[in-house]
């Protein structure tokens, strides 16, 4: 089972990825494409060309761990990213959104109230 926490951050990399690719393959596209560390502790997301198949990496202290979903009708709606760019950060309600099907054009967030905590020193 899959746990997606505002407490993580997730990249999304930018580039059609081959799903063929394992453990030392999508690091390599996080080393070289995305220029990030890849033990960062960061969740790393990638969608295939097709768009039907989507694969999270990430580092869990003692080894790397992969999340893979195939879907057999429809796609994954990628956000709206810039080209030049070969990764962005996206929350866990947008990677939720993404892998239940929920058209990201249409999603609108209502304000609310928001106070920032103060910083520790």
């Amino acid at each position: 089972m899959l746990h997606l926490s505002d407490s993580c951050r997730y990249m999304l990399y930018n580039g059609n990825t081959d799903m063929r690719k394992s453990f030392h393959g999508l690091v390599a596209l996080v080393k070289n494409k995305m220029l990030t560390s890849v033990m960062s502790g960061d969740v790393f997301v990638f969608i295939s060309k097709r768009r039907n198949a989507i694969k999270l990496l990430r580092w869990e202290g003692d080894g790397f761990a992969i999340f893979y979903k195939r879907l057999e009708k429809g796609t994954f709606e990628l956000p709206v990213y810039d080209s030049k760019s070969h990764g962005m950060l996206i929350t866990d309600n947008e990677l939720s959104f993404i892998l239940k099907g929920v058209a990201l054009k249409r999603i609108k967030y209502r304000s609310r109230y928001s106070q920032t905590a103060a910083v520790c020193e």
